[in-house]
């Protein structure tokens, strides 16, 4: 298993292994980062770690008894708390208490199988104030052998109560020669590794995500929305109804990083490539209210209005 794992993983991935091996694991674990650092994939080879029967040099053997329930989902002692369904069936939006207060009984057993039992958060920023509040007292007192991991893509979003009490993993942006190295060890050819990355702002997981569901082709087409409307070439509402119906967060992630491009061009002394017409301080401020409506694409405020605001700002 450890060749496939990725170089990034392996220095924190190590660190675990020695604390395991002095019987020192902490009780609490925070996975942080941005999305597509492969933050849930090292949560599920520790999991299998730690829940092996046999595990041979911190990995498991895939093949005990409880390799098989996990693989499974069955395994007793491997418990997850996501976001879950309201009672209506409709998808919750948040963490909410009675979900922790459930959790918090549940580890307060004995394992079942007489090991370890873990419990996964994800997303853990997801959490509400007192859902959050509600985990603290497991946190504070910790059953033996029990590991509560936390995933945040957003970790500052989690109360510093919570932060403070969990050891803490970043997942950081690989260097560039490393991303491009592992994006062809998944079978892109140099000059698509490239593209994706470059695309994905130096993200090697989200470079391969887009690169295999062929959503690269909307940075293009966001690229020359934007440069259509700084010409005054391209009906606003038109671009409104077209980012508003497909993927709206995936285009305001390429709007942002456009704006990028632009600071970039003008710190260089080059005409900005798509033709903003905004200084450098209303570039910032752009960029700051693209991100900000990118976290409220799936809330209550209507996107359409978001993106039109937006986008007129650019125009």
């Amino acid at each position: 298993m450890t060749a496939s794992m990725p170089s990034w993983h392996l220095e924190p991935w190590r660190r675990l292994q020695q604390r395991r091996q002095r019987q020192a694991m902490p009780h609490a674990l925070l996975l942080a980062g941005p999305e597509g650092l492969g933050k849930r994939l090292f949560a599920q080879r520790l999991i299998q770690s730690l829940l092996c029967d046999q595990p041979a040099d911190g990995e498991a053997c895939g093949s005990c008894r409880s390799c098989r329930l996990l693989a499974a989902g069955t395994h007793p002692d491997r418990i997850g708390l996501g976001l879950g369904l309201r009672k209506d069936g409709s998808a919750r939006t948040e963490i909410v208490v009675d979900q922790v207060r459930e959790l918090s009984a549940r580890l307060a057993m004995r394992s079942q199988f007489g090991g370890w039992q873990v419990a996964c958060i994800d997303p853990a920023d997801a959490m509400n104030p007192a859902a959050a509040n509600a985990l603290l007292k497991t946190l504070e007192e910790p059953a033996e052998q029990t590991l509560l991991l936390l995933i945040a893509d957003q970790p500052w979003r989690l109360p510093q109560t919570i932060r403070s009490r969990c050891q803490r993993i970043d997942f950081q942006l690989p260097d560039q020669a490393l991303a491009l190295d592992w994006l062809q060890q998944q079978g892109l050819s140099a000059a698509e590794a490239e593209a994706a990355l470059l695309a994905a702002a130096g993200n090697p997981g989200l470079a391969l995500r887009w690169h295999g569901a062929g959503e690269l082709a909307w940075r293009s087409e966001v690229r020359q929305d934007l440069a259509g409307l700084a010409q005054g070439r391209v009906p606003l509402l038109e671009v409104v109804r077209r980012w508003q119906d497909s993927h709206p967060a995936q285009r305001l992630w390429f709007a942002a990083q456009a704006a990028v491009d632009e600071l970039r061009a003008r710190a260089v002394g080059e005409a900005p490539p798509l033709g903003s017409r905004l200084d450098e301080q209303g570039l910032l401020a752009w960029y700051a209210q693209v991100n900000l409506c990118r976290e409220q694409v799936r809330g209550p405020l209507r996107l359409d209005l978001l993106l039109l605001e937006i986008l007129s700002g650019w125009r």
